[in-house]
C-alpha cells in the first residue's frame, strides 16, 4: 500500500510514502548526559527518544513536512500517539480551526524538542527533572504545559495570530518524546528558528485518529502534505491521546495514554500523587 502526497504549494509532484502496518516498540538507549547548553539547542542536537520505526526515510520526510509548514502549508503527520496536523503562518491555522471545527478558546500546542522546552518553559530544577525521568529515562510520551518566557527571541517571529492562539494564559504546551518523525521535524524546526504549532489530525470531538485513513476527508483535505506511517503505536480502543501536565501546579489537563505509568514514576520517584480528571 502506498500513499501519493498531495502537490506541494510550488506545484511540485506529490511524494509517496509506503506505510507501516504497526509502529515496534523498541527501547532506544538513554543518553549517559543531557545537555542544556543554548549552543545545544540552537544546533537542535539534543534528541528525544521515541519508538523506532525502521525502513522510512525519516529525515528527508521530515525535511519535507518542515519546507511544507515553513512556507505556509498545512502538514499531517505520524505520531506514536496519533495523527497531528501542523502549520505556522496564521493563513494556514485559521484553516485547521475550521476544518476541525474547533473552539478558538482551545489552545494549539507548540512543535518542540526538550531544548524548546528548556529554553521557553520557566520551572524549577525538580519540575524539569520530573520531565527528564518520564520522557528519556522511562522513555513515555508527554505533554508538558509550563509558564514561559514570553520575551524570547523565538517568539518574537511567531504571527500575533498563531502566537494568541498557542498560549492560554502565560502556559504553553510542548509535547516531548512523540515519534522519530516528530522528533526530526521539531530538531530541523528549532535548529533553523522556526516555531510550528499544532492538534491532533481529527474534527473535533470525534476523537483521536491512529490511522490516516481515518482521519475525516474535510481535513485531509487542507492537508498540502500527509506523512502516513500506518497504525500509530500507541493505538487504544478509548481513543486517548498525550497525556498533559500542568508542571508549575501538578494539575493533569488530561489523563491520556501511559497515564498510569506517568503517575507512578512521579509518586515513586517524587513522592507526588496526581489526581486523575473526572
Amino acid at each position: 500500500k502506498t500513499v501519493l502526497l498531495p502537490k506541494a504549494r510550488n506545484g511540485g509532484a506529490g511524494n509517496v510514502v509506503t506505510p507501516m502496518a504497526l509502529c515496534p516498540k523498541k527501547k532506544l538507549p538513554v543518553p549517559a548526559q543531557i545537555s542544556r547548553s543554548v549552543s545545544a539547542w540552537a544546533a537542535g542536537r539534543i534528541r528525544s527518544m521515541a519508538v523506532k520505526i525502521p525502513d522510512q526515510n525519516i529525515q528527508a520526510d521530515a525535511q519535507r513536512v518542515f519546507e511544507c509548514v515553513r512556507d505556509g502549508g498545512v502538514a499531517i503527520i505520524h505520531l506514536d500517539i496519533a495523527y497531528a496536523i501542523l502549520a505556522r503562518s496564521a493563513e494556514a491555522v485559521r484553516r485547521i480551526y475550521a476544518a476541525k471545527r474547533r473552539s478558538a478558546d482551545k489552545p494549539t500546542g507548540f512543535l518542540g524538542n526538550h531544548a524548546l522546552h528548556e529554553a521557553l518553559h520557566i520551572l524549577d530544577d525538580r519540575a524539569r527533572e520530573m520531565v527528564r525521568r518520564i520522557t528519556r529515562d522511562h522513555d513515555l510520551p508527554l505533554a508538558v504545559i509550563a509558564p514561559y518566557r514570553k520575551e524570547h527571541p523565538l517568539l518574537a517571529g511567531l504571527d500575533p495570530f498563531v502566537h494568541q492562539h498557542a498560549v492560554k494564559g502565560d502556559t504553553l504546551n510542548i509535547l516531548l518524546n512523540a515519534g522519530e518523525l516528530r522528533n526530526a521535524l521539531a530538531d530541523i524546526a528549532v535548529a533553523n528558528g522556526v516555531i510550528c504549532v499544532g492538534s491532533s489530525a481529527n474534527v473535533s470531538l470525534t476523537g483521536t485518529k491512529f490511522r490516516l485513513e481515518d482521519i475525516e476527508p474535510e481535513l485531509r483535505a487542507i492537508a498540502d502534505v500527509a506523512i502516513d506511517y500506518g497504525l500509530c503505536a500507541y493505538h487504544n480502543p478509548q481513543g486517548l491521546s498525550s497525556t498533559m501536565i500542568d508542571f508549575s501546579t501538578m494539575r493533569v489537563q488530561r489523563a491520556g495514554v501511559c497515564y498510569d505509568r506517568i503517575a507512578a514514576i512521579l509518586k515513586d520517584e517524587f513522592g507526588v500523587e496526581l489526581i486523575r480528571p473526572a
